[in-house]
């Protein structure tokens, strides 16, 4: 039995056309969806980058600011240090106070002090003492070319009391009580010679006889060491 179409072709046609549209649309429509999806996944992994970019270099600005704040505080640091330095090094260790206190405990009422004089000494190194061996110290005070001279590290003191008593024992109690004392050491009489003082105009009194001296010490804030170490 032969079978008899009876649909027109342009109705055939216009199916074919209707079923091929709605396969683009289908398609189209896939594509759109995708295009979607990755825009918005794009947008996304693009707005994470920009975070994370603002981050780092947030990081980055903070990291700087603390290493030049670390940079500053170290300049600061080595310029305190160069001070403290320099300060040790003009500092004498000495307690002047206390060396006045000493002295005024050592010196009996029959003694008058009219000077005292402190002098700064540096200590010579060994090549200084094989160039002149009968030297042991050199001068750290006084004046050089008109000027004040400065002496930086390890000084000792050298004291020079000049004064009166009034008899000859006094200085010579006046000696023994230097060397008794742990503030001094190496006391050593410079001269100790008779004077005659005339009392102040009014007084009605004679002349007298007392004892005119001068001793040099050093202070005993030092160690002196024999021999080769």
């Amino acid at each position: 039995m032969k079978e008899i179409d009876f649909l027109p072709e342009w109705y055939k046609s216009g199916r074919r056309r209707q079923t091929s549209y709605r396969t683009q649309y289908v398609a189209l429509g896939g594509v759109l969806v995708v295009i979607a999806v990755w825009n918005f996944v794009a947008g996304h992994s693009l707005s994470k980058a920009t975070a994370e970019l603002s981050e780092h270099a947030l990081r980055h600005a903070q990291m700087q600011s603390s290493t030049q704040e670390f940079a500053r505080i170290e300049k600061e640091l080595a310029h305190l240090r160069s001070q403290a330095d320099s300060i040790a090094e003009i500092d004498s260790r000495i307690d002047l106070a206390a060396v006045l206190g000493e002295l005024s405990y050592l010196i009996s009422e029959k003694v008058v002090i009219c000077k005292l004089v402190l002098t700064c000494e540096m200590f010579e190194d060994r090549q200084s003492k094989a160039s002149n061996p009968g030297s042991v110290v050199r001068a750290a005070a006084g004046k050089a070319a008109g000027k004040a001279t400065l002496f930086l590290g390890d000084v000792r003191f050298r004291v020079v009391i000049n004064g009166v008593a009034s008899q000859a024992r006094d200085v010579a109690e006046l000696i023994c009580r230097l060397e008794d004392s742990p503030y001094f050491c190496r006391v050593i009489p410079s001269f100790s010679r008779n004077k005659k003082i005339t009392p102040a105009t009014g007084t009605g009194e004679a002349e007298l006889e007392v004892s005119e001296f001068e001793i040099t010490c050093r202070l005993a804030n030092y160690k002196e060491l024999t021999g080769d170490r």
